[in-house]
């Protein structure tokens, strides 16, 4: 114990300095929010404040359909939670545990999918929303919907990949048991090897919700006319102009994004300890 305990201070030592570098540009941003205008465009800015105001956050939440943009981001990250974790765990157990013409065809491409630069997909995905939208106008441009499938086509390969793992790592002979036992297979499925591969879904819900969440190039792209289906991302360019940009409100608008996702990490990080918990331990 002695003999280790240098290194053990060296690493928490530097797992400290990491956790300080992360978190300071968390700091810097609720900093300029709560900074007066004169303090913020200072030359010499300080990493403290002595007069806090919230009048940045009083001049966001009064915009003009601040509300409606925070549940529309809120909707669209919610639902393509809910249709990830379902598609992507019925997925990989098909891919895992059934056999059938195609499988490592159907895997690789799910890999690939992966691999291709979300900026080169944007046009194409542009026009194909516009003639969605002719065939099914509630996932054409303009509509809440167009977010929800292109954020769920994103999501998906990674959801699928993540998850087939957790369900490769169940054995076999679980399920074989669980037949002996007259269980049938959508039985087994739902109540023994779901919960069974719940760290996976937790994880798959983190980050789609951040992915849905902090979207600003999709719902920039697809919300073209219909301002009340704007996201709360593009609420923020309210703030930004050419000559004097309101960096407090944009610090402020910010913090009030970014308080949902740690609200939702935080809300499914003692699951997934638990659940990671059990697995070890089973």
């Amino acid at each position: 114990m002695a003999v280790n305990r240098p290194g053990r201070l060296v690493a928490e030592a530097v797992t400290i300095v990491i956790a300080g570098l992360i978190a300071f540009p968390l700091y810097w941003m609720l900093l300029s929010a709560v900074k007066p205008p004169g303090e913020i465009q200072s030359a010499n800015p300080k990493p403290w404040t002595f007069s806090p105001s919230f009048d940045s956050f009083s001049r966001v939440l009064t915009v003009s359909g601040f509300g409606r943009f925070f549940l529309n981001s809120l909707l669209v990250a919610l639902v393509v939670v809910a249709l990830s974790l379902l598609l992507s765990f019925l997925s990989a157990v098909a891919l895992t545990r059934f056999s059938f013409k195609g499988r490592t065809v159907l895997l690789v491409m799910t890999l690939v999918a992966q691999m291709v630069p979300v900026e080169a997909l944007t046009i194409p995905l542009f026009f194909l929303m516009r003639q969605i939208g002719g065939v099914v106008p509630a996932f054409g441009l303009n509509e809440l919907g167009s977010l929800v499938l292109v954020h769920l086509a994103f999501s998906l390969p990674f959801a699928i990949w993540m998850l087939r793992g957790f369900v490769a790592a169940v054995p076999a002979e679980l399920e074989e048991a669980a037949k002996l036992d007259g269980a049938s297979r959508m039985r087994f499925t739902w109540q023994i090897l779901f919960p069974l591969v719940a760290p996976g879904l937790v994880a798959v819900s983190v980050l789609a919700f951040i992915h849905a969440w902090n979207d600003f190039l999709f719902a920039k792209t697809f919300i073209i006319s219909k301002t009340e289906n704007q996201t709360l991302p593009q609420a923020i360019l309210v703030f930004f102009k050419p000559e004097d940009t309101d960096w407090g409100a944009v610090m402020a608008s910010s913090t009030l994004m970014t308080i949902p996702v740690l609200v939702f990490f935080v809300l499914v990080q003692r699951r997934l300890v638990s659940g990671m918990a059990g697995a070890v331990k089973g």
